[in-house]
Formats: structure tokens, sequence, C-alpha cells
């Protein structure tokens, strides 16, 4: 008897890792930028934009109602969600306009793990952790003036660079197989870029002018070297067609795949194409967000076509919280992107890095979902770990990442007491259990907006040198608490300086 429980108990190990075709599950991270907690319609039955797409996957999986980025802003929430290690142990800003990587090459990374175990390993759209562009600019290239650039900074022209010469340090050497896209929408060069070499030689500097004009908002583009021909309101359309195209080519393969197709919207520049305009009624930006669920659909449809969704593992979150936008789309349209949340992009309050956060896994989590449970995507490296059966090493791996694996297989018990939250440096905020303090006067870093706050109910701040919250009982943070619990000001103090100076949080790494 014992025996046959031990041969079932291995099996059902197994069945984890190896789907009904035979082989790995396939790995799908689906990852927005600048989205908002409440502009998805299963997160927010007000939302006044239709996700039709994610709301079924939602769905299909499990749905996690307090999941989080590692940072307010992009690079740095990238980097941990590849890495399973929280940002700020190595930098805090996102990479400037070619900035070089913010990968040192010792630091395992979550594609070159899954190519340890016989992944494929992919990414698609937009990157912003940087390369080597200093490797193919000449030695006697000097920066001009830009005279498109309204603020004439000085860049580097198309001339500069020797474009034939492959790019290091990019996707390529941190992992991936293949790589395709325009690196950042908004960061020089504007042009394609497949694995690491550009599809076309940028010949001109960025001009807004040739480009269709801007539908919210403002274009945000940084001078530099572009295609005379470029669009960006081609980004999302072909972006998806590289990545319907890389999931179909999967299914004729051996070989399981990992794609990180990672999404330039609803970031800035606002640029929903033609046929997604009025899609919603929260103005240009909600079409952008619709326009960005209608590819989502695209993909998964995709997967379902070719015959793996059985065997897909579906993951779905975005970097940070919506941009400063979103007080005027509150205003003009009733749709506050954060919703119930307080805070945006940057902030530290939690509408900065409280995210959707959707994880379909055929077979393992059921379907229909709902997870109170904390969560970050900084755990996503050691779940995947565990799923794929890698055993992380305990140097430079996964120092932060805790595996979900059991939340997906119905343990309602939490993995996760508690997080970090930051964006700046010496300005941070720690949440362990339902407390959330905020080490600083208050959570904001993309700036108060007094009209918002008087239409939602807050007070003026109380300056107080610290804000705590429950968020149990004040979601929305509201009533700053510091002053009636001094002690718990004091414990959640000391928890923070400990997981910053011990260098680590894994439960791995602490037994």
């Amino acid at each position: 008897m014992k025996f046959i429980i031990k041969i079932t108990t291995l099996f059902a190990a197994l069945s984890l890792s190896v789907g009904a075709a035979g082989k790995a599950p396939n790995i799908l991270i689906i990852y927005a930028d600048d989205l908002g907690f409440g502009d998805l319609q299963c997160y927010n039955a007000e939302s006044k934009i239709p996700t039709p797409h994610l709301d079924r996957l939602a769905s299909e999986g499990i749905r996690f109602t307090d999941g989080h980025s590692s940072s307010g802003i992009c690079t740095p929430s990238r980097y941990a969600l590849l890495t399973g290690r929280h940002h700020w142990r190595d930098f805090h800003g996102i990479v400037g306009a070619m900035g070089n990587s913010v990968f040192k090459p010792e630091r395992l990374t979550l594609p070159e793990m899954l190519k340890q175990k016989g992944y494929d390993t992919a990414a698609i759209g937009k990157w912003h952790l940087g390369w080597n562009w200093d490797a193919i600019r000449k030695p006697d290239a000097k920066k001009r003036v830009d005279p498109n650039d309204k603020r004439k900074r000085k860049t580097y022209g198309p001339e500069a660079y020797d474009w034939t010469q492959p790019i290091p340090n990019g996707p390529l050497d941190h992992g991936f197989d293949y790589y395709f896209g325009d690196t950042v929408i908004n960061f020089p060069p504007y042009a394609w870029i497949e694995n690491d070499k550009l599809v076309k030689a940028p010949d001109t500097l960025m001009n807004t002018g040739k480009w269709k004009k801007i539908k919210e908002g403002s274009w945000e583009c940084r001078p530099g070297p572009m295609c005379s021909d470029w669009d960006p309101y081609e980004n999302i359309p072909v972006t998806t067609q590289k990545g319907v195209a890389y999931i179909k080519a999967q299914a004729k393969t051996d070989k399981p795949f990992f794609l990180y197709f990672a999404y330039p919207s609803p970031h800035a520049p606002i640029i929903p194409n033609d046929e997604f305009d009025g899609k919603s009624k929260a103005g240009p930006y909600g079409d952008f967000v619709f326009e960005t669920d209608d590819s989502v659909g695209r993909l998964l449809a995709a997967v379902q076509e070719s015959g793996q969704s059985d065997n897909t593992i579906v993951i779905f979150s975005a970097d940070n919280g919506p941009e400063k936008y979103a007080y005027a789309r509150d205003q003009k349209y009733d749709h506050w992107s954060s919703k119930p949340l307080r805070g945006l992009k940057r902030d530290i309050y939690e509408g900065g890095h409280h995210v959707p956060f959707i994880i379909k896994y055929p077979g393992v989590a059921k379907a229909g979902t709902t997870s109170t449970a904390l969560v970050s995507q900084i755990d996503i490296m050691a779940t995947l770990a565990s799923v794929v059966g890698f055993e992380l090493p305990n140097e430079n791996a996964a120092e932060d990442s805790h595996d979900l694996l059991p939340l997906l297989k119905g343990d309602t018990k939490n993995v996760r007491y508690s997080h970090v939250h930051n964006t700046r440096a010496n300005q941070y905020a720690i949440r362990h259990h339902d407390w959330v303090l905020i080490v600083a006067k208050n959570g904001y870093l993309s700036g108060r907006n007094a009209e918002w706050e008087k239409k939602h109910g807050y007070k003026p701040d109380d300056q107080q040198a610290v804000e705590l919250y429950n968020l149990k009982d004040d979601i929305g943070q509201r009533h700053n608490i510091a002053d009636k619990y001094p002690e718990k000001v004091k414990e959640l103090t000391g928890l923070l300086k400990g997981i910053r100076e011990q260098g680590y949080s894994a439960p791995r790494l602490t037994k």
C-alpha cells in the first residue's frame, strides 16, 4: 500500500512539470506598462474600459487581488520580475535613453534558468533593461543639438553608430534565444531590433512632426536616431504579429517555450490605432487599454489554435500603476485607473505598485479563483523554478523570491507576509500582513493633486514624520494612524531595516 501511495505521489509531482503534450509546460508572461489596478473590469466592475480577453483569462485561472510589482517605475520592476530580486538591492532608477544593461554577468535570470531546463526563450516588445550601445558607437562620434527637440538637447545622431554591428549586453546575453522589439517606444533608436541587430539603420533624428497626431498627453520621446519611415502606431500590431507567429511555430517543436511579451501600453505616448477609437468611455487612454486587451486576445487565441492551451502557463501583470494623466482622466471621464487605491506611477502608496496579477495554470490552478494572498512579481522566478524542478543556487539567484506553487494548487495559507515598496533611494514603504508603514512624510512621488483628494474625501496632510495604514480597514490609505500605534511603527521600521540589511528575504535562504 505504501508503495502505491509513493508511486501516485511521484506521478502527481511529475504532472506539475510535464503536461499532456509530453513536455514541460510552456510559459507565457504578458506584461503591460503603466496599467492601473482599476482599469480592468475583472478588478473594477465600474471600469469604463472593456477588457473581455483579460476578464476571460481571469475566469480561467487565479485572480490575485493583492499583487505587487517591485517598483513604481519601469526598469526596476522588469529587473525584479526576471531575477527574483528586489531592484533596490542594486539600483533605483530607469535605464536612460541608450543606457547600458542593469544585469551583472553573474546574475541568474529567469530565461537563463529555463534554458537550463530545455526551454526555448523569447522576448518580444519593450525591453528597457539596457544594451551596450557604446560598443557600436564610433570613436570619433560627437553629440550635436537636435533641431527637432524643443529643449534643444544634445544627442548622438545616426551617423555616430555602426549599425551593422551587433549590440552587446541585450536580451540575448541574458538568457533569451530571440528578441524582437524597439527596446523602448519613446527612447531612441526609433527602429526595430531583431535579436542583437537593427533591422534597418536609422537615417535621421527623432521628429514627432513626421508622425500622426498624438491622442492624449504628450509624446514624451527622447531625442536620438530614428528611421525616417518610423511609425510608433505600428508597435502593437507588429509585435502582436511576431508574438502570434512565435507561439504557433513553437507548437511544431519538441521544446517547451518561454515567451516574455512586454507591451509599450498604455504607457505614453497614448496612441491607440484608429480602429479602437471610442471603444471605451475613458478617452484615448481607455481605447489604448482596449487595444492592448485585443492584442492579448490574439496571443491567447494563438495558444489555443495551436493546441497548446492545456499545457501553457499564462501570467499577466503590469510594471507599475498608471501615469499622472490619470488625474485629468478621473476629472473628465470619472474613471479612476487606480481604484480603489491611492497613488499613481512612482508613488509608494498602493496605486504605484499594487497591480493586476493573473495566473492561469491548467490542471493546477482552479479556474475562476480569487485569491487575497499577498504576492509579488518577484515571486515568479521561485514559482517557475518549482514548476520545472530547478534548484535555485544560494548566491546570485532569486534572493527575494517566494514559491507561490502551493497557492496555485489551492493551499489557502499565505506564502508571503511582507513586501518592501520602493521607487527612489531612501524612500521606502514596508508591508507586513495588513499593515503598511511609509517611511516618509507621505507616499507621493508623482506629486499631490488637491482636487483629486478633495473629490475622494482625503484630508490635508497631517505632517507626521511617517504614515501607517491598515489595509484591511483602509485600502484607500485615507487615515494615517501612526500616532495611535507607535509600537507598530517601531516593529515595521525594524523589519524593513532587517530585510534591507540581510540581503535576502526568500524563505529558502532564511531557513
